[in-house]
């Protein structure tokens, strides 16, 4: 019997103040991901699942630190899950699922190192 391996999958996307979507439109993203959540847990892959705020310090080498979060390419981490798969191929293929996609953002696949 092979052992999974566990992946994190990050998830990016551009946050905008210039849209706001409709009740309807949030409630139908809560529903994609309720139910590419619910998929992933009940193939007994979901380890874990966080989903990130907006409010954030960012801590710098000098040890300063600046209010806000980190945003590259105008693109912000929205949360992060870990799976269990038996490749990273696995893994992608059940991050080409994620809603994140339907608004614009992406999904890194990365495989985890104990530390």
């Amino acid at each position: 019997m092979e052992t999974k391996k566990e992946f994190m999958l990050l998830f990016r996307y551009e946050p905008t103040n210039d849209y706001v979507p409709t009740q309807s439109e949030m409630d139908e993203m809560q529903q994609s991901w309720g139910s590419f959540i619910g998929n992933i847990a009940i193939q007994e892959k979901l380890v874990s699942t966080h989903q990130l705020g907006f409010e954030g310090n960012q801590i710098f080498a000098d040890k300063k630190s600046s209010n806000g979060i980190y945003l590259s390419n105008n693109q912000t981490v929205a949360g992060n899950m870990i799976v269990k798969a038996n490749s990273i191929n696995e893994a992608t293929e059940i991050a080409k699922n994620c809603p994140i996609l339907n608004i614009g953002g992406n999904v890194e696949v990365r495989s985890i190192q104990p530390m």
